[in-house]
């Protein structure tokens, strides 16, 4: 296991270099490491990695879902108001639809199975997105009407929303059919994931104030495996009270990220989401690398040309959806054009939860994995090239240092 480890790092950061050298996305060589290393290519990765590869994954989701959760700024959130709102549901939606009415005909699959896939790719991907935005916001571009603010909020709550459908779609298509007590549960599984993270979150911030308080200091590092593993916990607790109440695990370890940031001390927060953040470099390799050594070249060779006429048509659901989010604003119609452009890449959730309906065993696992990787290696060049290539003809540059 030692050397595949050593493979996965060292072959994955440097494949990583060469994308970022040529303009690509990290995530991109991370992938190419992985088909390449396993078992359907040169077969260089331990079995005994790749069998524990469903759970590595698992962790790497949750670790991003904390850093999303503790770096979300709802202020920007009431700041743009009712578009940032509407884009991180509406467009995933629509993408969910467009698998939901073409996939069953393009790729042979069920309606539920169509779900499943739609959920999996709905997803925007801020690995790709939000540094860019981060350096429009810098450079001023856009930023007189907040459109980079727009686009950070929403694609920073759309993997969320996708995330609790993803797990809903899931349950139905392991019992074969779907009937109207799934779609109650839908939020009743939100509405208890948001009051157990809660709860999670203000218990674990008021023992971090209380030591503060009484000079017993902790250190970050040692917050960092509390939260972890209260994580693990709310994620164990999902699969306890399978069968008695819905409860969506993900949405809790969000939710208490969120409360931890609106809780505590903003400097705990911050160093908190730093750490974080360097946690998922780590992990950023291992889950990009693995995905791409569960992906059977062959199968997505076959699966092909099907699967990127449905990536397509998904997509032009996908981008209706931004378009619906925007009318009413004082966008112009190129502006308008860039938040499409923004809104395309997909990495980070597609990888995490891609191979999850493979890993348990469900018919359509293999094509929905397929087709995710896919996705990500078509649309993230695609977003992220479309971003650096056009923000300057699109987007106004607000002049600074005025009056």
């Amino acid at each position: 296991m030692l050397t595949s480890l050593a493979f996965i790092f060292l072959v994955g950061l440097a494949m990583a270099e060469i994308c970022q050298r040529v303009k690509l996305p990290r995530i991109i060589g991370m992938l190419l490491t992985g088909i390449l290393l396993g078992p359907y290519a040169l077969n260089l990765l331990d079995t005994s990695i790749l069998f524990v590869s469903a759970d590595l994954r698992q962790m790497a989701l949750i670790i991003i879902l904390l850093k999303a959760g503790l770096s979300l700024n709802l202020a920007d959130l009431k700041k743009v108001g009712r578009p940032a709102v509407l884009m991180s549901c509406v467009p995933a939606s629509c993408e969910i639809l467009g698998f939901f009415i073409f996939a069953p005909s393009i790729l042979g699959i069920t309606r539920i199975e169509a779900a499943v896939m739609g959920a999996v790719l709905g997803a925007v991907s801020p690995a790709v997105v939000i540094p860019r935005m981060v350096q429009l916001m810098d450079a001023g571009y856009g930023t007189d009407k907040s459109i980079p603010q727009l686009i950070m909020a929403g694609a920073s709550c759309d993997d969320i929303f996708v995330i609790v459908l993803f797990s809903t779609f899931v349950t139905m298509a392991q019992g074969g059919n779907a009937n109207w007590m799934d779609f109650v549960n839908i939020p009743i599984s939100i509405v208890l994931g948001v009051i157990l993270g809660a709860a999670a979150g203000y218990v674990l911030s008021l023992l971090f104030e209380t030591a503060y308080a009484r000079k017993h200091y902790v250190r970050n590092s040692m917050k960092v495996i509390i939260v972890l593993g209260v994580s693990f916990l709310l994620m164990a607790i999902e699969t306890w009270m399978e069968g008695i109440v819905s409860v969506s695990g993900l949405l809790a370890v969000v939710s208490m990220a969120c409360v931890i940031k609106i809780k505590s001390v903003p400097s705990v927060s911050g160093r908190l989401s730093e750490k974080f953040g360097k946690l998922w470099l780590a992990a950023e390799v291992i889950l990009f690398v693995l995905v791409g050594a569960a992906v059977d070249i062959r199968y997505t060779w076959n699966a092909g040309i099907a699967a990127v006429l449905m990536i397509f048509v998904a997509l032009a659901f996908r981008s209706a959806g931004v378009a619906l989010c925007l009318l009413g604003t004082s966008l112009t119609g190129k502006e308008r054009l860039f938040c499409t452009i923004a809104y395309l890449p997909k990495a980070t959730v597609q990888a995490a939860i891609g191979s999850v309906p493979l890993a348990m065993g469900l018919p359509c696992g293999q094509i929905v994995l397929s087709v995710a990787v896919l996705a990500i290696l078509i649309t993230a060049p695609l977003g992220a090239l479309g971003i650096d290539l056009t923000y300057k003809r699109l987007l106004r540059k607000e002049e600074r240092g005025q009056g």
